[in-house]
């Protein structure tokens, strides 16, 4: 199976697979009191500067829950997008710590000052819930990315106001590389207090971090992870994925291909007749309308998902083991779904032309 779904569907790169084979071979101290461990934070701190703090967990989910759940009172809240993985994605786990979200408004996944500001009271109201934290995702869950400046832009604005920014990072290396910046450029120079490091997506088994980049707000957070069942104990493991996804910029090399993936992926489903690519493909992700009787039948053999259900988009998620030929294989088979079903176009339209050559390779293809 060779799926658009999710860069989660993908399978663990070699050289991680690898260095987890190697944390394998002796024994080690537990609960991250390891020497692997203690590389791969030594790599984190070359990357986010010696003050920061580094924690390893798991999953996504938690990572970012946790953050949120130490730096919030039970009176605060946290500002976000609608589209935000914490408010759509998570199944109210924030909520479920006591949490409350506050929505502003988008543009393509992204919040501004401006959409943050009426979300601030000018003064403290003690009947609502007082914003402690704006959280941003980069690159954002439809796909596109932050500029430096506008990271600035909302660092400078929540700290005037005495707010925290965290970063929800799962896809962070993509984000940079396709920026061409580095970790620190787009979080530490910009003001980031706290990020949540994502692995998985790019290559890893299960290897998320939290990184204060502000050292005092990550104090005591050992007890918050510990408290809520993510201190592994064979950290070992995590700690040597996070040392190979590091060194040599493997995240680098992973984040760059499944970029470009996306964007010829972007640039020959959307020559397509019947194909509209929605949104802007700044990273690994691409967004399209493709006609309704299509979707199911291409999904048996490319699964990916119905992103908005109302208008019939979809997501297409590019990975670092996606090859040209899955690229291939997906616009051909796409092609010859909507082909089949397409009226004969009319003198002077783009209309379905098929090569004799091709056809018998289509419909192996949907077969």
């Amino acid at each position: 199976m060779r799926s658009f779904a999710s860069d989660n569907y993908s399978g663990v790169h070699p050289e991680i697979m690898q260095a987890i084979m190697e944390a394998n071979e002796d024994h080690m101290s537990s609960y991250g009191a390891d020497p692997v461990s203690a590389e791969a934070e030594s790599l984190f701190k070359g990357l986010f500067g010696k003050q920061a703090k580094i924690f390893f967990l798991t999953t996504g989910t938690a990572t970012n829950t946790l953050i949120l759940r130490h730096l919030c009172k039970s009176w605060n809240s946290v500002i976000c997008s609608h589209d935000a993985h914490i408010n759509v994605d998570e199944c109210g786990s924030p909520e479920n710590m006591g949490i409350k979200l506050m929505l502003a408004e988008t543009k393509n996944g992204k919040i501004t000052v401006d959409a943050i500001k009426p979300l601030i009271p000018a003064e403290p109201d003690v009947h609502r819930a007082q914003p402690a934290v704006v959280s941003i995702t980069q690159n954002t869950e439809l796909g596109t990315l932050y500029s430096v400046d506008e990271i600035k832009a909302i660092c400078d604005f929540a700290h005037s106001k005495g707010l925290v920014v965290h970063m929800d990072g799962a896809r962070i290396a993509n984000a940079a590389a396709a920026l061409g910046v580095s970790f620190k450029e787009m979080t530490v120079d910009c003001g980031v207090d706290v990020l949540s490091f994502g692995g998985t997506k790019n290559g890893c088994m299960c290897a998320e971090a939290a990184v204060f980049i502000t050292p005092e707000l990550g104090k005591d957070f050992e007890y918050i992870r510990k408290q809520n069942l993510q201190l592994i104990s064979k950290m070992r493991y995590v700690g040597a994925q996070f040392k190979a996804l590091l060194t040599d910029e493997l995240w680098k090399r992973n984040a760059e291909h499944s970029n470009a993936l996306a964007r010829e992926l972007a640039e020959k489903a959307g020559a397509i007749k019947d194909v509209n690519i929605t949104r802007p493909v700044e990273a690994n992700g691409v967004f399209a309308i493709i006609p309704e009787y299509a979707i199911e039948k291409l999904q048996e053999r490319f699964p990916f998902y119905v992103w908005d259900d109302q208008t019939g988009e979809v997501r297409w998620m590019t990975s670092w083991s996606t090859t040209a030929e899955d690229i291939e294989n997906f616009c051909i088979a796409l092609k010859e779904l909507i082909c089949r079903a397409a009226p004969l176009p009319l003198p002077g339209k783009r209309g379905c032309s098929t090569n004799a050559n091709n056809a018998p390779r289509e419909k192996e293809i949907l077969n």
